[in-house]
């Protein structure tokens, strides 16, 4: 909802908001749209918020605004994925997202640890 008000004009936000709120009253999409539902409640805000990926596309963008101008492809391929390694790495040793153990709940299984990921 952002993302579409973000894009209108000040005039125009009302009516959009509206609209792009019908989206949500639909029978058809209801599973899909709400589908986060299916899952413990202490799980929905990290399932259904788009914080995450709109803090790693900030990081990307800020990234690539101080190189500028890269000389080819291969170059912005480069640096996206060195940033989107650290950044995993970050999430993954420091600052967890989602706790493995209480994903754990949602599998059934053991929950496996990885070298790599371990304090």
């Amino acid at each position: 909802m952002r993302n579409v008000l973000a894009h209108a004009n000040k005039t125009q936000r009302r009516m959009v908001g509206a609209t792009n709120a019908t989206v949500f009253a639909q029978d058809s999409a209801e599973d899909e749209v709400l589908s986060f539902r299916n899952f413990p409640r202490a799980h929905w805000l990290q399932i259904h918020s788009t914080h995450p990926l709109q803090r790693l596309n900030a990081e990307i963008k800020r990234g690539t605004n101080v190189v500028g101008i890269f000389p080819n492809d291969a170059a912005v391929t480069r640096l996206v994925g060195a940033m989107l390694l650290e950044q995993n790495d970050g999430l993954s040793l420091n600052r967890r997202y989602t706790q493995p153990e209480g994903l754990q709940t949602l599998s059934g299984t053991a929950l496996t640890r990885m070298p790599a990921v371990e304090r």
